[in-house]
């Protein structure tokens, strides 16, 4: 179908279907109380329980083209544990160049006003957390969780650019593979000391492809179908689904030391569903 439209359409087309899938598994499902303190920059929705487990905040940050209600499960899990959330809107929903997200990512972790804190990255947000980390911040960062992040690049960005380069700027352009953002953020070490790093994918992805490309160097990587080998969860559903959820919240107690084997599936689920 793609072939039959003119270029410029094509490259609408595909830019909008990078957007489409950042945020198809995003619906709103937990009503986060907004902070209206002068502490709190624009663009971050903080949720905060009465008493608290474990004092570190967790920054969640969401997709290309999406909302803080991507994140809104794992928000509502977490607060339900008993931690500080605060979800990061980034500028022009993540649109705009990856090290602008990284400085809203700053500023919001600068208003928590804590020593260290906590990060989940969700498909583009994976990569914001890491630009901020890599920025001279590894000592802030305690734990980090990666969901479906394209750190090498997506092959859907790749295709947008190839179609029409006008319509594939900033954050597109930065995701797609080998492009000069991501060779400087991967040279080297892809997880520097400091945090403790876990990287999450699905075999289903079909927006981040290949799906290698959400594994990190170094990390504690988990193939969701090593866990769980009859899931079928693709990019749209993984910042939502209870074996994702459960795996996060796992790897923010500072329980997983390495990926799980398929026998604790079961009780993963559990723990993403709150049961």
């Amino acid at each position: 179908m793609l072939r039959s439209l003119s270029p410029r359409r094509r490259g609408l087309v595909l830019t909008a279907t990078l957007a489409a899938a950042a945020v198809v598994g995003g619906g709103a499902g937990f009503v986060l109380t907004r902070d209206e303190s002068p502490a709190a920059p624009p663009g971050t929705v903080v949720s905060s329980p009465g008493a608290t487990t474990d004092v570190v905040p967790v920054l969640l940050v969401h997709g290309y083209g999406g909302d803080v209600t991507n994140m809104s499960t794992i928000a509502a899990r977490l607060r339900v544990a008993g931690r500080i959330v605060v979800s990061v809107a980034l500028p022009l929903r993540g649109l705009v160049g990856i090290n602008e997200s990284a400085a809203a990512l700053g500023q919001a972790a600068d208003a928590t006003g804590a020593e260290r804190v906590d990060l989940v990255g969700y498909s583009l947000g994976g990569v914001v957390v890491r630009a901020w980390v890599a920025d001279g911040n590894t000592d802030r960062a305690r734990r980090v969780v990666t969901i479906a992040s394209p750190h090498h690049g997506a092959r859907l960005a790749e295709q947008a650019g190839a179609v029409d380069p006008g319509r594939c700027t900033m954050a597109c352009a930065e995701l797609r593979p080998g492009s000069a953002f991501l060779r400087a953020l991967n040279d080297g070490d892809e997880s520097p000391d400091g945090p403790t790093w876990v990287a999450l994918r699905t075999a289903l992805d079909q927006t981040v492809t290949p799906i290698d490309s959400a594994e990190l160097d170094g990390a504690i990587n988990v193939l969701l179908q090593d866990v769980c080998p009859d899931s079928r969860i693709g990019h749209g559903s993984i910042n939502r689904d209870a074996l994702p959820v459960g795996l996060t919240l796992r790897a923010l107690s500072g329980e997983l030391a390495e990926s799980p084997p398929a026998t604790e599936c079961a009780s993963l689920l559990r723990l993403g569903r709150g049961a």
